[in-house]
């Protein structure tokens, strides 16, 4: 047993080890599975540790949801489980009660609720009244700002601050783990705030798909359209998923022209700009973007910088600036998986009773470091960005300016200085041996262009997710 190991803790009384055992078990299981699996099933449960680890109960919500995660999770709990503490842990599904254990350890009361409300619409009792499924944990206070998501921030909070005006619908759109919903979520919290007895409703669209195909069964239509159509404002996660179900969009398009009859407002998330979306009726495309358009890119390293320390000040833990800047150097991609980067960190440093240093970073982020040393080189880089654009790979090195090839070009730098720890004269010697006030331009270029050019975005979103495999 090595020194400040679980079972080390445990045995000394340490209850805080029991939570970081929890916590680090439901952090892995949110790296393995799909957003929408995680937060259904995963996230709104809860578990009580024994104090001597000799066992864990996980609470459920129903003996419905019970039957499903014994059947499809207990095994990769009790695998995480053994694997965190070094030995196996005794896991037991159990009901869980009106009130909560008395030394239950569980997820943060916000991120729980709002997770946990994903019950079907229309089953909640009368008494409840209506439910806006808003996370009350994601507001604008909590939001990072920087200039990857600074425009569609501050369309936000205009929405917020005078719904049914201007940028109706607001459509945000970006690559996923990058705050799109915590985004929607500050527009509903804002609102409420001011206007208590506004009717809200977040919602993620293959929610509104099931809605759609309940009331179709149940032929409850009119309670189904009484529901959507009496909305202030709806906050709708994922349109993209829309894809392929002619019923959904009809009701859907319903709904939209409903809303914007009475002035009421619509925003909108997606992983894709309208036009971009793929098997959506062009009347429903064309409505998305009769609004206003906003993408929300990957943080820049200072704003990366900046959720490292507030998420770490949230969780109670102190993050020093030079390791934020490490991890911020080696997780580049989205807000999720800093998040889970930072968890990592906390854990391994709870386990092992050590200070949060680059050290220890690197430690806990082993798997990922080796990952990602592995896969992005400025080689693959330029041959990826030479096959997308259907160019020679020779191109990249050489020194002809046509518009086919220093375009390319220009974006294989921008995505060398973004993907990859490479100086600028690094890259540009890699480059056929370029001056690094070349890249430097280049860089400047595209990351403003990108800002301007919804084409451009896109191009550039798709070469990013073929990098990162």
């Amino acid at each position: 047993m090595t020194e400040g190991s679980p079972r080390e803790a445990a045995a000394t009384g340490n209850s805080d080890a029991g939570y970081s055992l929890w916590q680090a078990c439901v952090d892995q299981l949110a790296q393995e599975l799909p957003e929408q699996q995680f937060n259904t099933w995963i996230k709104p449960l809860d578990a009580q540790v024994a104090e001597d680890f000799s066992r864990v109960t996980v609470f459920v919500a129903n003996r419905f949801k019970l039957d499903w995660i014994r059947a499809q999770y207990a095994a990769r709990i009790a695998s995480h489980l053994e694997r965190l503490y070094g030995q196996p842990v005794p896991l037991e599904l159990a009901l869980a009660q009106r009130e909560a254990p008395a030394k239950s350890f569980v997820l943060p009361s916000a991120e729980h609720a709002a997770a946990a409300d994903l019950t079907a619409v229309g089953e909640e009792p009368a008494a409840v009244g209506f439910k806006n499924r808003l996370n009350a944990a994601l507001t604008f206070d909590t939001l990072v700002e920087g200039t990857a998501n600074r425009m569609a921030r501050a369309a936000a909070m205009h929405v917020a601050g005078s719904p049914g005006q201007l940028y109706n619908p607001l459509f945000i759109y970006g690559g996923v783990g990058l705050g799109k919903t915590h985004l929607v979520h500050a527009v509903g919290n804002r609102l409420l705030a001011e206007r208590p007895d506004a009717k809200v409703l977040y919602i993620h669209a293959e929610q509104f798909v099931s809605d759609v195909v309940k009331a179709y069964q149940r032929k409850t239509f009119d309670e189904f359209k009484e529901r959507y159509h009496s909305l202030d404002l709806l906050l709708i996660d994922d349109v993209q998923f829309f894809a392929n179900k002619d019923r959904t969009q009809e009701e859907f398009f319903n709904a939209f022209e409903a809303l914007l009859a009475k002035k009421s407002h619509i925003v909108m998330t997606s992983d894709t700009y309208p036009k971009g979306l793929a098997d959506i009726h062009e009347r429903l495309v064309s409505r998305f973007d009769s609004g206003l358009t906003v993408a929300i890119e990957p943080p820049e390293l200072e704003m990366r910088v900046a959720i490292l320390i507030n998420k770490a000040r949230a969780e109670g833990a102190d993050m020093p600036e030079e390791v934020a800047f490490f991890v911020a150097k080696n997780v580049r991609s989205n807000v999720r998986e800093l998040e889970g980067a930072l968890r990592k960190i906390l854990a391994y440093s709870r386990f092992n009773q050590k200070e949060v240093s680059i050290q220890l970073a690197r430690e806990a982020l082993r798997d990922l470091l080796s990952i990602q040393n592995r896969q992005i080189s400025v080689e693959n880089i330029q041959k990826t960005v030479a096959d997308y654009y259907k160019i020679k790979v020779a191109d990249m090195y050489s020194k002809k300016r046509p518009a086919s090839i220093a375009r390319p070009r220009q974006i294989a730098m921008y995505l060398a200085k973004e993907l990859t720890q490479k100086s600028l004269p690094e890259i540009g010697e890699l480059f056929g041996g370029r001056d690094h006030t070349t890249v430097l331009h280049a860089v400047r270029k595209i990351a403003g262009e990108r800002q301007q050019l919804t084409e451009l975005n896109q191009q550039l979103h798709v070469l990013e997710q073929t990098l990162k495999g």
